[in-house]
């Protein structure tokens, strides 16, 4: 889930709220305001309901919040990258860059957020038992401590992607040391978790409890597309360990002259032989790389005045790979940058060029023939 809205940052860590965040929050706050504190609490006055529903509402996102910087602190601290955490409709994500290192690795990254949420649901019993006499403070104290208990106990299910299926995820790599059949079985019984959700939803709908059935089967869709997803993910790596860039990389790389206009580059090369990115060369000297991307992100009227110079991305500012860099690596480096392809070199020599399009042809053969 990617951020719409960025909050700030903690530890080097970008944290932003998914536009969909709003909808829940507001769901939450409704709910609250409507319905548990008027029931639970009907000596506080009706306009105020709404207003400790909002602040409630608040401590509980920054309770999910909490969650995921406990993933985010022990990741950070065993070298694993964070590339960010995102509030959304059904809670909080924390974006791992990386895979843990090791099964103990893993399985503290793991059990850090649900062990957070205990602590907090701790916090909110102690306020809970010092405030009870007190109803503006005892309503937001209760249902905060139960609902931090309810996201630890929900999220130790063993289904990935949720925390218990990481640590079950961790608990198979260490017994078997194979990181491959431990996201295969981890990512299996996601599946099966999610199909659980999506059935147990399907029949609340069908006793009439429309609202929570509904919403059931949208976490268990959610969850079944996540473990597939890690599923498809972790037959990929298998069947790619070991392939270098080298192997898979254009050496006919185009060049072009920095002088040449956009408008000539798109016509004669990108449509005219269906090329994607160039070098950009004066003399012998290469000066950057200019690709589709780049040049779409100019308004078309541009292209007749730009140069493919003033395009590119220069030389020392582009990201590279070595030719024995796997083509998993490859990818994650690519997908940091953001890029489409990466100039491939052994030291100062250009060797060629690899592109997502080049590896996503590779795969195909190799499933072609059934490698």
């Amino acid at each position: 889930m990617t951020a719409n809205i960025r909050l700030g940052r903690l530890w080097g860590i970008p944290i932003g709220l998914h536009v969909s965040w709003f909808l829940i929050f507001g769901l939450v706050t409704w709910s609250l305001a409507s319905g548990y504190f008027p029931e639970g609490y009907p000596d506080i006055p009706g306009p105020a309901y709404w207003l400790l529903a909002a602040i409630t509402s608040l401590l509980f996102f920054g309770s999910v919040l909490a969650h995921e910087l406990g993933h985010s602190f022990v990741a950070v601290r065993y070298g694993v990258p964070v590339r960010g955490i995102t509030l959304f409709i059904f809670g909080g994500v924390a974006q791992i860059g990386e895979e843990p290192p090791t099964a103990g690795t893993e399985f503290r990254i793991a059990i850090a957020g649900p062990l957070t949420s205990l602590a907090l649901a701790g916090v909110f019993g102690s306020i809970y038992f010092l405030d009870r006499h007190v109803s503006y403070l005892a309503a937001p104290s209760l249902w905060l401590m139960r609902i931090n208990f309810i996201l630890a106990a929900f999220n130790m299910i063993p289904g990935f992607p949720l925390d218990g299926g990481r640590v079950l995820r961790a608990a198979v790599w260490g017994l078997s040391g194979s990181f491959y059949r431990a996201n295969q079985m981890a990512s299996l019984t996601g599946q099966i978790t999610a199909f659980g959700f999506i059935g147990v939803g399907l029949l609340t709908v069908l006793t009439g409890n429309v609202f929570n059935g509904l919403w059931l089967v949208l976490i268990g869709w959610f969850l079944q597309n996540a473990a597939a997803s890690s599923y498809a993910q972790s037959n990929l790596q298998h069947s790619l360990r070991g392939v270098e860039a080298g192997q898979v990389m254009r050496r006919d790389c185009a060049r072009v002259p920095g002088h040449i206009l956009l408008e000539q580059l798109v016509e004669e090369s990108i449509l005219g032989r269906g090329q994607r990115c160039f070098f950009v060369t004066d003399g012998n000297v290469l000066q950057g790389m200019v690709s589709l991307r780049d040049v779409t992100q100019l308004p078309r009227p541009e292209w007749g005045q730009v140069t493919a110079e003033q395009a590119m991305v220069p030389w020392d500012r582009l990201v590279r790979v070595s030719p024995d860099t796997e083509l998993i690596t490859a990818l994650r480096i690519m997908d940091d940058a953001n890029v489409a392809q990466v100039p491939v070199l052994e030291g100062n020599q250009l060797l060629g060029v690899l592109s997502r399009e080049q590896i996503l042809h590779y795969i195909r053969a190799r499933a072609e023939l059934g490698m």
